[in-house]
């Protein structure tokens, strides 16, 4: 059976990542994934389960703001730091999911840097 080369290359990325990436009370995870269309960015506490924050750019492709896919990641985490702020988050970890961290992923870190979130 044939695999995509790139999708089983990010998936060990993602694995080796994982293994040294915990979100815990005190420091939750910054869990991005993105899809060609879209980003996606969650706060996790990997002790007890639980998505505290989360936010995606599915809304702002409905209509409520234009503009690239590199300025939405940035809107994207300018939000999920507010929800994650107005939880009581002020620091994470960020699991980048096995992407690059370049373009897209820089953009969401870069926004929610700028909202407030330290890691």
């Amino acid at each position: 059976m044939k695999t995509n080369i790139v999708s089983s290359t990010r998936d060990r990325r993602r694995k080796r990542i994982r293994s040294k990436v915990i979100g815990t009370t005190e420091r939750p995870r910054l869990s991005v994934f993105k899809s060609n269309a879209f980003i996606y960015a969650q706060v996790i506490n990997d002790e007890t389960g639980k998505t505290l924050a989360a936010a995606s750019s599915l809304k702002t492709k409905k209509g409520e703001k234009k503009g690239t896919k590199t300025e939405s990641s940035m809107n994207v985490g300018i939000e999920v730091a507010k929800l994650a702020k107005s939880a009581g988050i002020t620091k994470v970890v960020f699991d980048r999911g096995g992407f690059n961290y370049t373009g897209r992923i820089r953009a969401l870190a870069d926004g929610a840097r700028q909202g407030g979130l330290e890691f």
